[in-house]
């Protein structure tokens, strides 16, 4: 879909899916953050034999995001960043989403905004997203420095959580990237903190679903084209084998706790099987609530399969169908409103708003070149 294409209806479109995502992804990171930590057994004695069915108090609020949150926003920051430099000819993504990740970075550090980093645009002067809300180890030593991990020389080689997929959705809504560069550009951004193919790999694969859905493919179609993307990869049976056996069990048992069990494996928050509940969990939803309360209650990584599902419900369904009563009570709603319009707007009317010839005021100071 090209941006010379866009008309009135696609924009519409676009900007609900963009928001359906970003939307979908926090609320869902929201529902698991309580479960942290907990068995199956654990969350059913927690919240009964249902398990948890509605938004409940984590780090001290109701609808508390976790980092997993807070780094998708850096992602669509960095992203919008980098389609802003490529007016001056001297663009490279990779680097572009690397700042942004420092910016996250110096989040978990500082006591608040600083005003005297003149590269911060407006996202990092937000004072909730200083709030430290249990980092995954891998992404705060990949960005304790300003070195950048690539594919050839990768940060935490070891790490194969899925620190880097919860934070990777945002790739796949550059609707007019191909699929191969979509996948390509998210895995060199998932190796700058984490190394294993196992964990760079599930990232790409997230980013080339969200990126089929946010264009109108059906959820199957777009697992299958992450599929085919995934054949030539270096390290990509684990997440192969965990995406086909999410596909598989769609027929094999009634949707359930137990059939959401059944993909995880003996390795604790692996990233394939985070990606693999949290497809499965949206190719059996009724709605986004019950994918979601689907999603969550297990004995998995219930923050990250939550942030995953709900990104793929978000990109399928666009933001109408997220339920109100938890957007409500969502932390930091209205930032991610605003970054999604945002992103929406520089997407479909990047030229328009800082082209060499007119430039929106303000724009830039938003989102600085530097």
């Amino acid at each position: 879909m090209a941006t010379a294409l866009w008309g009135r209806v696609e924009q519409q479109d676009f900007r609900s899916r963009v928001r359906g995502t970003l939307l979908g992804s926090a609320i869902g990171d929201a529902l698991g953050a309580p479960l942290a930590g907990l068995s199956l057994g654990g969350v059913r004695e927690a919240h009964g034999s249902a398990g948890l069915t509605e938004p409940a108090p984590s780090h001290g609020r109701r609808g508390a995001v976790t980092a997993a949150t807070q780094l998708a926003l850096f992602t669509v920051d960095g992203l919008i960043r980098a389609h802003v430099r490529r007016d001056t000819g001297n663009w490279h993504p990779p680097t572009d989403i690397h700042r942004a990740y420092l910016r996250w970075a110096a989040t978990q550090s500082d006591w608040g905004p600083d005003e005297r980093r003149e590269d911060n645009g407006w996202l990092a002067q937000e004072e909730w997203l200083y709030a430290r809300r249990a980092p995954d180890r891998a992404s705060l030593t990949g960005f304790a420095d300003d070195v950048l991990g690539t594919l050839d020389h990768p940060k935490n080689p070891a790490a194969h959580d899925a620190g880097a997929a919860v934070r990777s959705a945002p790739f796949g809504l550059l609707v007019g990237w191909e699929p191969s560069l979509v996948l390509q550009l998210s895995v060199e951004c998932a190796t700058q903190s984490h190394g294993h193919p196992t964990a760079y790999l599930s990232a790409g694969a997230l980013a080339v679903i969200v990126h089929g859905l946010t264009r109108g493919d059906s959820l199957d179609s777009a697992v299958q084209r992450a599929l085919g993307l995934l054949g030539s990869r270096p390290g990509r049976q684990p997440v192969t084998d965990a995406l086909q056996r999410a596909l598989a069990a769609v027929t094999q048992a009634p949707p359930g706790p137990e059939a959401v069990e059944a993909l995880l494996s003996d390795r604790p928050g692996d990233a394939a099987d985070a990606l693999a509940v949290a497809v499965y969990c949206a190719l059996v939803a009724e709605d986004v609530p019950s994918g979601l309360r689907l999603a969550v209650n297990h004995g998995g990584d219930s923050a990250a399969t939550g942030a995953l599902c709900g990104a793929l419900l978000g990109a399928l369904h666009g933001e109408t169908a997220l339920p109100a009563g938890w957007l409500a009570g969502l932390e930091g709603r209205a930032t991610l409103l605003e970054l999604a319009d945002d992103f929406a707007l520089e997407m479909t009317q990047g030229p328009a708003l800082h082209g060499p010839s007119f430039s929106t005021p303000g724009w830039l100071a938003r989102y600085p070149r530097g």
